[in-house]
């Protein structure tokens, strides 16, 4: 994640004058991709307007900005720093969310970072029976030639920790296209506007690792976040979601800590469409 010129890129976001560059029109609801600028300095960011939410039936509280605030808030209180600097300001088309634009190899936005590896992408679609090491299976499907294909996604340790991640919050829009390759190595989530629900709407494509158990550092944060969730972060998400969200979310955290296993794919747990 690369402003694009030298500075602290969360004062710019923070406090700089935004211009829209363009719009997003793969998202859903209205986003933007804007400049920030500040005292020369300027960074890259996605600008999603409250005004531009369209309403959604099974998340009437609040708004989708304030559920990708609270994502970033649990990201940062696991010290996992998964979710790009997330914050709600006032922008062109009013109040919203505002969050760091991650540079990803060989895009021509920002500064020019390397270009990708060849071989699949962390999360992929790859033709029948030639799933390469180091991948897991997710899904066996057909492409719209009608070939047989297998969602897979790399065993990828920064994964792993973006799945337990999605369990906490009850992410309920994991695609592949939500998960960003940074140019610095880090590997990102974004899009979680659908999270945080008290009801259970566990939805991903980062099922590889089902069944398994939690290893002992990741529950250290897990906890980490328990102790913390007792303790004064409640009061910061309160600002954004409702008190039975965060009961919810400190129950779930409660429950993988008394048994760390990750949970399997049900009908209630369906893979997002599309996956990417």
């Amino acid at each position: 994640m690369t402003p694009t010129s030298s500075g602290e890129p969360d004062e710019v976001l923070r406090r700089g004058e935004l211009t829209v560059i363009g719009r997003i029109r793969s998202a859903s609801n209205a986003t933007f991709l804007c400049e920030a600028h500040l005292e020369g300095r300027q960074a890259h960011c996605v600008y999603k307007p409250i005004a531009g939410e369209a309403p959604l039936w099974d998340f009437p509280d609040g708004t989708l900005a304030g559920r990708e605030l609270g994502a970033y808030l649990v990201s940062g209180a696991l010290g996992w720093n998964i979710v790009p600097y997330t914050i709600i300001r006032e922008g062109p088309a009013g109040r919203g969310m505002l969050q760091l634009w991650v540079d990803q190899p060989g895009e021509s936005l920002g500064e020019v970072g390397d270009e990708p590896e060849a071989g699949p992408d962390l999360v992929d679609l790859l033709p029948a029976g030639e799933i390469p090491p180091g991948f897991l299976p997710i899904l066996q499907a057909y492409d719209y030639a009608g070939n047989e294909v297998t969602l897979v996604h790399a065993d990828d340790a920064r994964l792993r920790r973006m799945a337990v991640f999605d369990v906490l919050i009850n992410n309920a829009d994991r695609k592949g296209g939500h998960i960003l390759s940074g140019v610095d190595g880090q590997v990102y989530g974004v899009d979680h506007g659908v999270s945080l629900h008290v009801e259970d709407k566990l939805r991903t494509v980062l099922w590889g690792w089902a069944g398994k158990p939690v290893d002992d550092p990741t529950l250290e944060s897990v906890a980490s976040l328990r102790d913390q969730l007792r303790d004064g972060l409640p009061e910061t998400l309160s600002e954004h979601i409702t008190e039975r969200e965060i009961a919810a979310l400190l129950a779930r955290t409660l429950a993988l800590l008394d048994d760390p296993i990750m949970p399997s794919p049900d009908r209630r747990r369906p893979i997002p469409w599309p996956a990417f």
